[in-house]
């Protein structure tokens, strides 16, 4: 099972981000996200909900829940994601066969 501190860091990394412009945008501290990154704190649910917006995830893939990935429609119109949502359901049942 994937550990939340492991999570972080590679959302973090693969976003570019160094732990001090991470702590800015949650308006903590750098040394309280390499806390979390070694597994040596935990973040209260409202910085996991921030983290979760941060990186466009939900705070079940952050906890390593789930490993579902999602794409971030909120600048679309809804005709847009009726038409992403139908070439996903194409592409599902393709490799499906």
């Amino acid at each position: 099972m994937v550990n939340f501190g492991d999570n972080l860091k590679a959302l973090r990394k693969q976003a570019g981000m160094t732990q001090e412009e991470l702590a800015k945008r949650l308006s903590v501290t750098k040394s309280v996200v390499s806390y979390y990154e070694l597994r040596e704190r935990t973040p209260s649910p409202e910085i996991l909900a921030k983290l979760a917006q941060i990186f466009h995830t939900t705070t079940d893939h952050l906890l390593g829940v789930e490993h579902k990935k999602l794409i971030d429609v909120s600048d679309l119109s809804d005709e847009d994601v009726r038409l992403l949502m139908m070439i996903a359901d194409t592409l599902r049942k393709k490799n499906k066969k």
